[in-house]
């Protein structure tokens, strides 16, 4: 009997494999510099990450291992730090390629969580006021509250309406709304039309355009876009084929202030290389790969907040837009061409305040609505 036994357990012996566990080191117990170089956050910052997701990563679990909340925030910053393979991060954090798999899902939904808290549009008037200072003091255009451009993320070509997404420069991609502060800070960002839709629908379509033309600023404030986007009451684009000097003094002024948009894009994908085209392609479909975009920005934005060092890539090359086909508002015309004439103190001297808020000038007529757009 005893023999029986023995082979009857030699028999069964592969089918009751031991559970192996890897070793996983204590990343968060290493340098600012180390941690920076991998996971773009100083440890501070990745303990306060840890701490605001862990309600919605702490899972109960029969086993005896559960994978620590340091561990999947880690592995998922790492992924999107670099862009690489899911293995490569995985065997970095002593985990199982299918568990980061499964895992950077949720990571990704409990950071988008957090939205909210990192990326506001400035609606009220003490936020606008410190947003108008900044982008006065780079070239002298008063009341600006955001520039706002697109930027196009790659991904492997969609299984259903693939030709959606191929882009002006002709790969598949993600075109992506952009609208920032002087101090590169994301106000807002739009992830979820194909590359193949123009800049100036998705801003036709998305909730700041509809609030700005309820009159949600009261006519105090504006965004600067390039030539793609049509020129609004709320939305002031540079002068087509300058004449004048002042018209060209304008258009340069317009230039160098909008190009913040163009660094922000510029250190987002730097930081988040997953996004940049030195990351490769995101192997994802496009609710994933949209779901990558609004967790980078938000930990873009958490990093500058705190003034987290990083050098950014150089912009993409641009690629002029075609014009939207919309007739200006009557308003906004008008309002371009004080902006054309103004003259305010000198953009490096000091900014005049009064009544709490900037003397600058012209003031916005109560924003219209866009006639003849066509969504």
């Amino acid at each position: 009997m005893a023999d029986l036994a023995l082979l009857e357990d030699a028999y069964y012996a592969p089918l009751r494999r031991e559970r192996v566990f890897q070793d996983r080191r204590d990343l968060l117990n290493t340098s600012d510099e180390w941690l920076m170089s991998r996971f773009r956050l100083p440890r501070h910052l990745l303990l306060e990450l840890c701490n605001n997701l862990e309600p919605y990563l702490q899972r109960e679990t029969r086993r005896s291992r559960a994978l620590p909340v340091p561990v999947q925030v880690l592995s998922t910053l790492g992924f999107l730090a670099t862009g690489t393979f899911q293995r490569e991060t995985a065997d970095r954090s002593g985990i199982s390629q299918p568990t980061m798999s499964c895992m950077l899902s949720s990571m990704l939904a409990a950071i988008r969580t957090l939205i909210p808290h990192y990326i506001q549009f400035p609606y009220d008037n003490a936020q606008q006021t410190m947003i108008k200072r900044g982008f006065y003091e780079i070239a002298g255009i008063p009341n600006v509250i955001g520039a706002i451009d697109c930027t196009h993320v790659r991904l492997k070509p969609p299984s259903v309406n693939d030709y959606a997404y191929i882009n002006r420069k002709n790969y598949h991609s993600v075109n992506v709304q952009i609208i920032c502060d002087a101090r590169l800070c994301l106000l807002n960002v739009v992830a979820r039309w194909p590359g193949g839709t123009h800049d100036a629908f998705i801003f036709e379509h998305s909730s700041v355009r509809r609030r700005l033309q309820e009159g949600a600023l009261r006519g105090h404030g504006y965004l600067l876009g390039d030539r793609g986007y049509p020129l609004l009451d709320f939305l002031i684009t540079p002068v087509p084929n300058p004449v004048t000097h002042q018209e060209r003094n304008f258009n340069h002024a317009h230039a160098r202030t909008r190009a913040t948009v163009e660094r922000c894009v510029g250190l987002l994908k730097g930081r988040w290389l997953c996004l940049a085209h030195a990351g490769g392609t995101l192997l994802y479909s496009p609710e994933k790969v949209c779901n990558i975009i609004l967790a980078c920005a938000v930990l873009h934005n958490m990093a500058e907040i705190n003034r987290v060092p990083f050098d950014a890539l150089a912009p993409d090359p641009e690629v002029p837009v075609e014009q939207w086909a919309a007739p200006p508002a009557l308003g906004a015309v008008q309002l371009r061409r004080d902006l054309v004439g103004f003259k305010g103190p000198h953009p490096s001297g000091p900014l005049a305040v009064a009544h709490g808020r900037l003397v600058d000038g012209p003031r916005l007529a109560p924003a219209q609505a866009l006639g003849g757009a066509q969504g």
